[in-house]
């Protein structure tokens, strides 16, 4: 049954609406299946990595790469199996075993994220490897998609909808899923934070640890703390940074990123009127509104780009959504406007842009920095991020392979990314309102998500419908992670982030019980580990000797080199 969205006012703290009970969260076992026999799954936990170095052209020397295979389905582990990617930094000190990243997303593939970020992680490398993997259906392990170039999925109409608006809009989204099911091959049906989990342990034992020591960014919080209820016994050091919601709905989700994201706009407009070369003036008052002007511009008149397709209001509210996610990503973010305002240049923008489905851009390391790829693919380490080929045309889905063997990396298909990050949400979704109840609510929606933010409101929404069409997912985090009986587990939360407010941390640490610890982070951006040197030293702290915070909070510390100044 679907709850009613609350039409009282709306607040900054996502007040209300709770139209589409979609939760975003789900993982581990389906309640009834931890009460019955499982099926024999030794053999994979009896494999030992054989480490080489790792395929595809410019990556980093001492960084080596492996598989581990995996049951296809847990429920039946004779019914096919799947490669999963790993990559690892081998420990310089004395090695405690293995600490394991997940980068995010979801859909962020870690294998490319490490090659890439590597020495931000290499104080870790004093008591670890430090070891990433490609979760199933992501990067080289059995990727998913939507078909060659992706699928365009249509916006939710601006104002209140004709009499066949509505059905023609879900028409299309069904039309999605069945594209994507087509093109996504025997992974799809065995996707998501459930088996991802599992995957999870499996890889623990590979790599020959007795506890999961784990450091996961946004999505991989999600990840953490479903590992932390399916195997509460081996659970280690486990740090847990932008933590995520455990119970709110998608559609009290998208409020709270729509608002997020509006109050990340505000802050960079404070900081771009300052500068004589802000694209929207100096007049704080009149930016805000010459910033919706000209998303409702280019959503009525689309600007062409040099590829000959056309660059919309919604796809500015697309790059817009990257480029706030980190101060660091400003200057170039204020260049990137002026372009398109001064000279309708749309190159730069396309940078900070998500490929494919209709999706927030995340993954591949660069869902914490916020950065565009021109200056994400050489960040830290100089090795580029695999967008350089997740921009090849000739990326096709049709390359993937039946057996659930490694795909190479030229073959990861374009759309991945998003087609991943759809995937995975919908598999961790337990509601599925039908077409009358979605017909029936689409106004109200709309002018929740508007008033959470008129810029970013009506491509949330969109993001809202995504999940119509596929299969109900599971309602295993709603029902069943919290009260976990585990080692201390560090939860990071920042109080200025756009995409998990500081609020989640507090809220999934209390239902997650007195295992968790809050750090709070008084600083801006997605997570604090990349960007707070506090943070990222109480973690490090935290992973490699156990020490906990001693008060529990970091100071906001001053971005740097960001400046208007800088932004010439």
């Amino acid at each position: 049954m679907l709850a009613m969205l609350s039409t009282r006012p709306f607040a900054r703290r996502c007040a209300g609406a709770s139209v589409l009970a979609l939760a975003l969260l789900g993982s581990g076992l389906p309640a009834a299946a931890a009460d019955r026999p499982q099926p024999d799954l030794t053999r994979f936990y009896q494999q030992r990595p054989a480490w080489a170095a790792c395929p595809g052209p410019d990556m980093p020397e001492d960084l080596e790469c492996a598989e581990v295979t995996v049951p296809l389905d847990y429920a039946r582990p004779g019914a096919g199996t799947l490669e999963l990617a790993l990559a690892r930094y081998r420990a310089t000190g004395p090695s405690h075993g293995s600490v394991v990243l997940n980068f995010g997303g979801p859909g962020g593939a870690g294998v490319p994220g490490l090659a890439a970020e590597g020495r931000e992680f290499m104080d870790l490398t004093d008591g670890y490897d430090v070891v990433t993997f490609d979760p199933r259906g992501v990067g080289r392990s059995s990727p998913v998609s939507c078909g060659e170039g992706g699928v365009t999925v249509p916006a939710v109409p601006k104002q209140d909808p004709g009499a066949g608006q509505p059905k023609a809009l879900l028409q299309q989204l069904r039309q999605v899923a069945e594209e994507c099911a087509r093109n996504s091959g025997p992974v799809l049906p065995h996707i998501g934070t459930v088996n991802a989990s599992r995957d999870l342990d499996v890889i623990r034992q590979a790599l020959g640890d007795k506890k999961l020591n784990y450091l996961g960014f946004s999505y991989g919080s999600r990840l953490g703390a479903a590992y932390a209820a399916q195997f509460p016994d081996r659970v280690g050091r486990l740090a847990l940074d932008g933590v995520d919601t455990l119970t709110e709905s998608t559609a009290e989700q998208g409020l709270a990123g729509a608002e997020g994201q509006q109050q990340a706009l505000d802050d960079f407009l404070d900081w771009c009127t300052t500068d004589v070369g802000c694209p929207f003036g100096q007049d704080r008052r009149r930016a805000g509104d010459e910033v919706l002007r000209l998303v409702r511009s280019l959503d009525q008149d689309p600007v062409p780009t040099e590829s000959g397709a056309s660059f919309t209001g919604q796809d500015l509210v697309g790059a817009l959504a990257q480029g706030l996610y980190s101060k660091r990503a400003w200057p170039p973010l204020e260049r990137a406007l002026a372009s398109l305002v001064e000279d309708g240049d749309t190159r730069r923008l396309l940078g900070f842009s998500p490929s494919g489905v209709g999706l927030p851009h995340a993954g591949y390391g660069t869902e914490r920095t916020g950065l565009p790829r021109e200056l994400d693919r050489t960040d830290r380490t100089g090795a580029p991020h695999d967008r350089e080929r997740t921009d090849r045309a000739d990326a096709s889905p049709a390359r993937r392979r039946e057996d659930g063997g490694l795909v190479d990396i030229a073959d990861v298909p374009v759309d991945n990314l998003p087609a991943a990050l759809m995937a995975i949400n919908c598999a961790d979704d337990p509601d599925r309102p039908d077409a009358a109840r979605l017909t029936e609510e689409l106004s109200t929606l709309r002018a929740a998500y508007d008033h959470a933010s008129p810029v970013f409101g009506r491509y949330r929404l969109t993001q809202l419908l995504l999940c119509y069409g596929r299969p109900k997912g599971t309602d295993f985090i709603r029902e069943r992670v919290k009260d976990v009986h585990t080692a201390k587990m560090l939860l990071v939360g920042t109080r200025g982030d756009p995409a998990t407010p500081y609020r989640w941390t507090v809220e999934t640490a209390r239902r997650l019980g007195p295992s968790a610890v809050v750090l709070d982070n008084k600083g801006e951006g997605h997570t604090g580990y990349s960007s707070s040197m506090c943070v990222h030293h109480t973690v490090n702290d935290f992973l490699l000797y156990g020490t906990l915070p001693a008060n529990g909070s970091c100071p906001a510390d001053s971005p740097a080199a960001v400046g208007p100044e800088d932004a010439g």
